[in-house]
């Protein structure tokens, strides 16, 4: 599958992935009454089938459903010549950060729409509707909208983006129309659905259509690549709204749709309720989000993989990376190995390795059962706790040390590129790898280097890791900042930093401060 897009849009045109619960508890604002309350939708829909009208099934469950708009502040580059031959010369002008100018900054926007859980004003949406997708931006401030056209301040009570969930708290003293979770997992395909949301900024609008699909992976990867399809047009602003079955309840987070157009073509995915219920419960709650953590890297068995390993196809995952001193590596866990069930549940394209993990608790041990060699075999795993996506990210990223990569203000820390003329990054074990060293080297890794810099002149280059600044060890870019910052402040006019490049031997070199 290619080209799955979040339902989303921003006014910048950057595109932003248990059983289920009652979230309605015990409120000071008095006994309320869900909209999607059973006694309220056997007035409103038949017990079977779908109504000749969805217009009293929108009546009664659009109130609860909010736009939500947030603004953001985006820092730029203020130099128009950065990347270029003449960005040095710019800066010595005073235009550049160099120059002792000050950042400029841009406003940003973007739209979605969620869904209110209670009567004291808490809200559902996606995380990626109120986290900025460019990291370089903050969240100033989120508006919400009620179907009526009030508005209300919010603030992010919690958000997680593995699931790609979001609470928010509408700032008010007030009673509001909500909604509930119900049951995901009854849903079968063919049934009625009705979204409701806020598509391209245009307000409340509804669709409907049936679910085409449960627990869909579409490819995409991570612990929740597991959703409920469906025709019902959804479009860039319907993401975080909710996908509702014929009895009013929840079933689903309207999140992704594909398309080659960017329009909705009737392919359009929503988080299962019963996935975003606990996990949706505990954000409220202020609880951390734990899930389990292998330390694999995976592929699912295609049908060439069966063909070749004699394997009945969607059946396992084959893993092709162990991570050294993960809870898989220290269980034996071998590059090879084609897992098949974790906990005694078969691994399937609709059940992933990824998806099992991540829904058990750090700390637990479960039976891994593998093939290898052909022969059936059993490994028990204690598991780790599953790191942030952003260091997820890191281990997995690739680096290629060779590749002509020129400095490009404003992408690095600042400090670092004024001080030194170069720019680094943290270390993680998948550049370890790239790098030829072992994957718990400590250090940051030069990514770029100015040709005009002392960096330069003394030899350094992209692919070399900085272990240590003035004799102290550099276990991320903020210690090496801090050491730039404390030789500056003794008025050192260098700073001594050990070396190493690939398998050689670590070397100390004095790079002259800028």
């Amino acid at each position: 599958m290619n080209n799955v897009r979040y339902v989303y849009g921003l006014s910048s045109a950057l595109l932003v992935g248990g059983a289920a619960i009652s979230l309605i508890t015990g409120s000071p604002l008095g006994a309320q009454v869900a909209q999607n309350d059973d006694a309220v939708m056997n007035r409103v829909v038949p017990v079977a089938g779908a109504p000749a009208s969805f217009a009293d099934l929108t009546a009664q469950l659009q109130p609860a459903v909010v736009n939500i708009a947030t603004r953001q502040r985006v820092e730029v580059a203020n130099n128009p010549f950065a990347g270029t031959p003449f960005a040095e010369l710019f800066n010595r002008r005073g235009g550049g950060q160099g120059g002792g100018a000050q950042p400029q900054t841009r406003e940003a926007q973007s739209l979605g729409s969620g869904f209110i859980i209670s009567a004291d004003g808490y809200v559902v949406t996606n995380n990626h509707v109120i986290s900025p997708p460019d990291t370089r931006a903050k969240l100033e401030a989120i508006t919400i909208t009620l179907a009526d056209g009030t508005e209300y301040e919010a603030d992010v009570v919690g958000a997680d983006a593995a699931s790609d969930l979001a609470v928010l708290k509408i700032r008010a003293n007030a009673t509001f129309p909500f909604v509930r979770f119900g049951d995901s997992s009854a849903a079968r395909v063919g049934d009625w659905v009705v979204a409701i949301g806020n598509p391209f900024g245009l307000g409340g609008t509804v669709t409907s259509g049936i679910i085409s699909a449960v627990y869909r992976n579409t490819g995409q990867g991570g612990a929740y690549d597991r959703y409920l399809q469906t025709d019902a047009s959804i479009n860039r602003g319907n993401s975080g709204g909710p996908l509702f079955d014929m009895r009013g309840n929840v079933i689903g987070i309207n999140n992704a749709i594909f398309s080659p157009s960017g329009g909705s073509v009737g392919i359009g995915f929503a988080i299962p309720a019963e996935i975003a219920a606990p996990i949706v419960d505990q954000l409220r709650s202020g609880q951390e989000i734990q899930r389990g953590y292998l330390g694999v890297r995976l592929q699912p068995i295609d049908e060439d993989l069966a063909a070749s390993l004699g394997l009945p196809k969607r059946r396992g995952e084959l893993v092709q990376v162990v991570e050294d001193t993960s809870p898989a590596g220290r269980a034996g866990m071998k590059s090879g190995d084609i897992v098949t069930k974790v906990g005694g549940k078969d691994v399937t394209a609709e059940q992933t390795v990824s998806f099992l993990v991540a829904n058990l608790q750090p700390g637990n041990t479960v039976p891994v059962e593998l093939l290898r060699d052909g022969k059936r075999m059993s490994v028990n795993v204690t598991l780790g706790k599953r790191p942030s996506e952003e260091e997820l990210q890191q281990q997995a990223q690739t680096f290629d040390p060779e590749a002509e990569e020129p400095m490009a203000p404003g992408t690095s820390d600042t400090t670092i590129e004024q001080s030194l003329g170069m720019q680094v990054m943290p270390m993680s074990a998948g550049i370890a790898r790239s790098l030829g060293v072992p994957a718990d080297t400590q250090g940051v890794v030069i990514a770029a280097v100015d040709p005009n810099a002392d960096a330069a002149r003394k030899g350094l280059r992209r692919g070399d890791i900085i272990l240590s600044a003035n004799y102290q060890q550099v276990s991320s870019v903020e210690t090496l900042v801090a050491q730039v910052n404390s030789a500056k402040a003794e008025k050192r006019e260098a700073i001594l930093l050990r070396i190493q490049r690939g398998t050689q031997p670590a070397a100390f070199v004095a790079v002259r401060l800028r």
